[in-house]
């Protein structure tokens, strides 16, 4: 029943996806690095950028050809949800992670992780609340919006509303990452995703 579960999910294709997510970071983080008079902060982009795709990925990939059937099944749908979201965060968060090494007290692998759980946090309360296949628009419009908007300077109200842009070790925007994360798998895990027309 689980290997059924997770290739109706495109669970396959959406591992592979993150894998070629985080080697194409890793190479656009360390190109701009190397520009020149650029440093190690050059990479916001990318660890804004990343966690985004990866969380769509993510969200589309909960998607259910059969709600019906899994809504109406004996066997309870909750552990299996539970286990295909930590699982695709542990693997998104921990190639993202390497694709950005060093500068952790910047924009390297703790700000890539942070963003990665916030925005797929957004992303799967979006597919239980809108449904899987729109569920990387609200993260998206959400982080296309703080990225032009950000401040320059970190800290301040900054970091609870712009946490995609804040540096790793940010407190209140790892405070405000995690909470998305975890209400989000939470409402995701309880109330699986919202049944979409076809």
């Amino acid at each position: 029943m689980p290997a059924l579960h997770l290739r109706s999910r495109a669970f396959p294709a959406t591992v592979a996806a993150l894998v070629c997510l985080a080697l194409l970071a890793a190479w656009a983080a360390d190109w701009l690095e190397d520009r020149p008079y650029f440093d190690h902060s050059a990479r916001a982009p990318v660890v804004a950028l990343a966690p985004l795709l990866a969380s769509s990925a993510i969200g589309t990939s909960l998607y259910s050809h059969s709600d019906e059937l899994d809504r109406t099944a004996v066997r309870r749908w909750w552990p299996l949800r539970l286990a295909h979201l930590l699982a695709l965060t542990a693997l998104a968060a921990g190639a993202l992670a390497l694709a950005v090494p060093g500068h952790p007290e910047g924009f390297g692998a703790p700000a890539m992780v942070r963003n990665v759980l916030g925005a797929t946090g957004v992303a799967a309360a979006s597919a239980a609340l809108l449904g899987a296949r729109p569920s990387w628009l609200p993260m998206t419009v959400y982080g296309s919006a703080v990225y032009l908007a950000a401040p320059r300077a970190p800290g301040g109200a900054a970091a609870l509303w712009a946490w995609p842009m804040q540096p790793g070790p940010q407190t209140a925007a790892w405070a405000v990452a995690l909470s998305a994360y975890i209400v989000g798998g939470g409402l995701l895990v309880l109330r699986g995703q919202r049944p979409e027309r076809r």
